[in-house]
């Protein structure tokens, strides 16, 4: 840390195509949340475990459009509380919102960290202690070495992960049961008939919420982006449909084959869930899982610590935090306090437990998104060029994502 310096003059370097923000997004966002919580989703949604993938996309949808139009307004590092200071003019609720914000970061690649152990177990039995602790030391150091290389190496993960993705797709779609009728199966996984499956797709929709947060984590690394007034809107975008599309794809697929109640009782449901269909070892499976679930956590750290550097260039946390390392380019030192909390959390809480919390704290976030879209939709007109929307999208997106936060939060507490 001693070579560190403030050095706001150099500011971060920018050097992050459209292609590779959007690798970046999806590697936040496909990680974790289908390789490791897709049994807990199914353990609560069953045979209507996509429909829950569907609930949480179309609310993340209206608030991925809303981040869209602001990211292309005020392309800076930490975004939303930028946005909320915009609509607002309030700096207090603008430091709680950014602070929020990097506590979701830290708190969600926490989930993940405790999400590699499941999976590594597959190879090697090591107390969760000793890989938790190696898993986030190491990927600090990744997120300290560079922006360039970080999320280079991050897009690499992403391609495996995706590849991953559709192979479990795919060998499970040809490995279906013999006797399955796909047609009857797929109507009833479309038409809940009874409270009791309404109820199971509403609160699976609550734990797959956190399957699709991660695009909002783009706008924290706009100071890096090349042209973000054009970039940031499309790569938010690209990434929501893309991450829509696979999600509903694996997740219905999984549930033809294999029992929901099997997917909910695996660590490692994806690696189970080619195991069932095709009899054979999941070993490629488990290790781009693996990289799932690592790439995961580097892009959350990278994140949350932008964030911190943000607000603290900003004059809203001690400047410390804003110190720019000379040779990386990075914020050390808002990096290593990422890397300390990240530990803390994940040792301290299961993961079901860091997911929920994750969600309540991004929803929560959403709503004052969304609110101050509105906001600055009325009281700033948009350039020429600019992406917009229509004024009733964040509205909608304000309305469910309180909704959803409530009933969350009333299911974290029970």
């Amino acid at each position: 840390m001693g070579g560190a310096t403030q050095d706001s003059s150099a500011g971060l370097k920018r050097s992050v195509s459209l292609p590779f923000i959007i690798l970046y997004g999806l590697g936040t966002t496909l990680g974790a949340g289908i390789y490791v919580l897709i049994g807990e989703v199914a353990g609560r949604a069953g045979m209507h475990t996509p429909l829950a993938f569907v609930l949480s996309g179309i609310v993340c949808g209206l608030s991925a459009f809303a981040f869209a139009e602001l990211s292309g307004r005020f392309p800076r590092s930490a975004g939303e509380a930028v946005y909320v200071q915009q609509a607002f003019g309030l700096r207090p609720l603008s430091v709680v919102i950014g602070l929020m914000v990097a506590f979701a970061g830290i708190v969600s690649a926490a989930t993940i960290a405790n999400g590699f152990v499941g999976y590594l177990g597959e190879f090697i039995d090591i107390p969760g202690l000793v890989a938790v602790t190696a898993l986030v030391l190491v990927l600090g150091a990744l997120a300290a070495w560079g922006i360039a290389e970080s999320v280079a190496l991050a897009s690499v993960i992403t391609l495996l992960e995706a590849g991953g993705l559709l192979f479990v797709a795919w060998a499970g779609a040809t490995h279906l049961p013999p006797d399955l009728n796909v047609a009857a199966a797929l109507a009833d996984m479309v038409t809940p008939t009874n409270s009791v499956a309404l109820m199971g797709i509403f609160w699976g929709g609550f734990l797959a919420f956190y399957a699709f947060i991660g695009f909002e984590d783009m706008v924290n690394v706009a100071e890096e982006v090349h042209n973000p007034r054009r970039n940031m809107p499309l790569a938010i975008i690209a990434v929501l449909i893309l991450t829509m599309i696979i999600y509903v794809l694996v997740a219905t697929i999984a549930v033809l084959a294999m029992p929901p109640a099997d997917l909910a009782a695996s660590e490692a449901p994806l690696a189970s869930l080619y195991t069932e269909a095709t009899g054979e070892p999941a070993t490629v499976i488990s290790v781009i899982s693996l990289f799932a679930v690592v790439n995961g956590a580097l892009i959350q750290m990278i994140m949350a610590a932008r964030v911190l550097y943000g607000m603290s260039n900003a004059g809203w946390l001690p400047p410390v935090f804003a110190r720019i390392h000379p040779r990386t380019r990075t914020p050390l030192i808002a990096t290593v306090v990422t890397i300390a909390l990240v530990l803390l959390f994940a040792l301290a809480l299961p993961i079901v437990q860091l997911a929920e919390l994750t969600s309540i704290t991004a929803l929560t976030i959403f709503a004052a998104i969304n609110v101050a879209c509105i906001i600055v939709k009325r009281t700033q007109p948009a350039a020429p060029g600019l992406f917009t929307i229509p004024t009733w999208v964040p509205y909608a997106g304000t309305i469910s994502t309180c909704g959803l936060a409530t009933a969350q939060f009333i299911s974290f507490v029970q």
